[in-house]
């Protein structure tokens, strides 16, 4: 029986109301169901066959599974804590989970509540879920739960209708800023708009603004003052307006459920089992209205893993995550680690570059233990320049397709969307599809609404369309109909609008494919149910073309080829990552990057922004140590977060094997005067800070300064091309006696030692020379 949705729903024990459930996500074609575990065919963690059958019982659901995961599945009392690789499989164990308590009869589904982050992985969720055959389990995101608990206890809570939400408040924002005179340009505009939102995630009122934004280290765009006044005058134009924002809701939710205990009773007398997803995400704020939710209760499953956490700048934080053990010293904690994503090269690359990390994250670090064959190594590339860089890219991706990778499953990964406009061009002069991720939504586009209007036609009065006369299966129809929307057997050439709209209906010609694989007796209308189905949960087909997308966009994402670019110190870790923490934050985000690639993974750099441009570029520090000629491998294991596995809660707190070891790590650059952190290109060439004190040699640098100059002359070149101000500044403050010494001050490389070295060292040993570039 399908379910309907009912906008109509008046009684509490259906909040939130029921939703339509959807198919699950393109995969693999669909194949028989797996062997055990026990007989060696445990299923890949991150590829589901399209439109499995429904397990026949509850044992059936835990086919398939790793111990691990199983014993995830398995932990249905009491608080459980996942700590989940990238790609060991995190969604399929907690599903699983769910399912099994569902089918065994130990939940209800009606009483389980499974939140996470975005609508699309709430919709895979649910999809999920369906497959196992658990429907009825409410899987939402924190503020679509949260909405639909308001708009049903508004009423009784506050009276009347519950505020209209505001769908941008970068207006209301510029309307705030303008009532308290102060001018903002676009740039600050979206800047104090984020800081309004992180003070609302981290409960932080106007007043508190200043002192927080200062305890949390955060680089703030203006004085905070005026940030605090325009947060305030937007809290008051809000009331005025009688609007509420995304932030609100789960404010106001947190509210009613703090001030009305009889409307918490009611909340927690229909949910009873909680799962969060990405726990490593959660917010002050969404810690605080997930304990509402829990009242005095410990029937909850948290999953997450530190090392991915790459949002704090929005509120976000580990350590509820970190904490869990300390909160509920009973808990069940598993680690799963099995990667059954990517190849043993790129999970390598991926336990390297996290063996590097510091800080209270990386002491929590899980080792990846890849269970695939083995592939190729990862490629580092070196480029002149940026346009280089992507038509470099360009031309191993339509190599990769010729070779028989889909579009789709390529990624282009860059740390700004600023970065997107040169490979779309690149892309497009190679002939290469490609979609941005982020863009307007599938089900959205106009193509794919006026093809579905087409479908559902022809699935009702079919029967007297001369169009479908001639053809009899499934796909054949579709075929039919979607050719007077603009589909044709073949795309058209090059890229741009045409060649998108042609993607989009060729995304359900495929779509239509292999559902009627799947199910060989389905119809045009049990089609047109699956649309809409997949609308509803927003679940789009795949679309085959390139996809190009910011790091943080990634997250969650998987695909055969990734090619992360722009990897050059400045950008990786970016320029404006200035504190431990931030920099940190910045490798995680690489590490994101990283274990998106099942397979193919390129890693490049440019050392120039534009061609003939000064390249004074160097790779990101991240690759130091794993990159080819940069220095030591990290082949050693990372102890960190020790190897998988499950420890039972005793109640005594965490025990010896709980606790994280440390290893040694390679140390970032330090001032040498008052030990903090280096990340600015021109404070390392000093290895100190700006503003900590020099002991520089005047006389040695004016000398340096001087023979500068006259080699820049016989070289007919500008003084900085023979060595910088700061690097100058850097050698009088070291004074080396020996080329060893010479060499490890940055900004004296290879070339220049060999060039220049005599010289420099001679002047420092109080000799004039001056000699020739050629060193004659």
């Amino acid at each position: 029986m399908r379910h309907r949705k009912d906008s109509n729903v008046r009684d509490p024990a259906t909040i939130p109301a029921l939703v339509r459930p959807h198919r699950p996500p393109c995969g693999q074609p669909a194949h028989a169901p797996p062997a055990t575990w026990q007989h060696g065919g445990v299923t890949a963690a991150t590829h589901s066959t399209l439109f499995p059958q429904v397990p026949d019982s509850a044992d059936a659901v835990l086919a398939g599974l790793d111990p691990e995961q199983r014993e995830v599945a398995t932990a249905l009392h009491g608080p459980v804590c996942v700590l989940a690789g990238a790609g060991t499989g995190k969604t399929r164990a907690i599903t699983h989970r769910i399912a099994y308590g569902v089918r065994a009869g130990i939940l209800q589904p009606a009483s389980v509540l499974a939140v996470t982050f975005t609508n699309r992985a709430a919709g895979e969720m649910r999809g999920r879920l369906r497959q196992l055959g658990a429907s009825g389990v409410q899987a939402r995101t924190f503020h679509s739960a949260a909405l639909r608990q308001l708009q049903f206890f508004w009423p009784k809570a506050v009276g009347g209708q519950l505020p209209r939400i505001v769908d941008r408040k970068i207006k209301l924002v510029a309307d705030a800023a303008a009532a308290s005179r102060i001018r903002l340009d676009r740039n600050e505009l979206r800047d104090v708009t984020s800081e309004i939102e992180w003070s609302k995630v981290t409960q932080t009122v106007p007043a508190d603004y200043a002192a927080a934004a200062a305890k949390s280290g955060r680089l703030i765009p203006r004085d905070a003052a005026e940030i605090a006044q325009i947060y305030g005058a937007y809290e008051d134009l809000k009331r005025d307006r009688s609007v509420i924002d995304f932030e609100d809701v789960l404010l106001l939710a947190v509210g009613i459920l703090q001030d009305r205990h009889d409307i918490a009773d009611q909340v927690r007398a229909q949910y009873q089992h909680f799962v969060v997803d990405e726990y490593q995400d959660v917010s002050p704020l969404q810690q605080r209205l997930l304990e509402l939710w829990l009242g005095d209760r410990d029937s909850l499953c948290v999953v997450g893993d530190a090392s991915q956490t790459i949002y704090s700048f929005t509120g976000a934080t580990p350590d509820h995550l970190l904490n869990f053990r300390t909160r509920h010293p009973g808990a069940t904690v598993v680690k799963l680690v099995r990667d059954y994503r990517s190849t043993p090269q790129v999970v390598h690359l991926a336990n390297g570059l996290l063996s590097q990390a510091r800080g209270r994250a990386a002491d929590h670090r899980l080792e990846l233990i890849s269970q695939r064959e083995a592939g190729a190594e990862p490629v580092y590339t070196e480029y002149a320049d940026e346009p280089a860089e992507a038509e470099g890219a360009a031309r191993r991706i339509r190599a990769l397709i010729a070779d028989g990778v889909p579009a789709s499953e390529i990624a282009v990964l860059f740390r700004t969307n600023s970065q997107s406009e040169i490979y779309e061009q690149a892309l497009a002069d190679a002939g290469v599809p490609y979609q941005l991720r982020g863009a307007e939504r599938f089900f959205e586009r106009t193509e794919v609404r006026e093809a579905g209007a087409a479908l559902r036609g022809a699935a009702r009065f079919g029967g007297n369309d001369s169009l479908l006369d001639d053809v009899v299966d499934l796909p054949s129809q579709v075929r039919a109909v979607l050719s007077t929307k603009g589909w044709t057997t073949q795309p058209p050439a090059g890229s741009g609008a045409a060649r998108d709209r042609w993607e989009s209906l060729a995304a359900l010609v495929r779509l239509a494919e292999d559902f009627a694989r799947a199910k060989p007796d389905a119809t045009l209308s049990d089609l047109v149910g699956e649309l809409d189905e997949r609308a509803s949960a927003q679940h789009a087909p795949t679309v085959e073309g390139v996809t190009l997308a910011s790091l943080h966009a990634a997250k969650g994402l998987e695909w055969d080829a990734v090619f992360l670019v722009g990897l050059a110190e400045g950008m990786m870790p970016i320029t404006y990552a200035k504190t431990d923490e931030q920099v940190e934050e910045e490798r995680r985000l690489l590490y994101v990057g990283v274990t998106r690639a099942r397979v193919h993974l390129s890693l490049s750099w440019a050392l120039s922004r534009s061609p003939g441009g000064r390249a004074g570029r160097r790779p990101s520090r991240f690759l130091d140590g794993l990159r080819p000629g940069s220095g030591a491998g990290t082949g050693a294991r990372a102890a960190g977060g020790g190897p998988g596995g499950v420890e039972r809660g005793s109640g005594g707190g965490e025990s010896g094997g709980a606790r994280s070891r440390r290893r040694t790590s390679r140390s970032p650059a330090r001032c040498r005067v008052c030990g903090r952190t280096l990340t600015d290109a021109g404070e390392m060439k000093l290895m100190r800070c700006e503003d900590c004190p020099s002991d520089m040699d005047e006389g040695l640098y004016e000398r340096l300064r001087e023979w500068r100059s006259g080699q820049a002359e016989i070289l007919g070149q500008p003084a900085y091309c023979v060595f910088t101000d700061k690097t100058l500044i850097a050698i009088a403050e070291a004074a080396p006696d020996e080329e060893g010494e010479l060499a490890r001050i940055p900004g004296v490389g290879v070339r220049k030692l060999n060039r220049f070295g005599s010289d420099v060292l001679a002047i420092c040993a109080g000799e004039e020379r001056v000699r020739g570039a050629d060193g004659n």
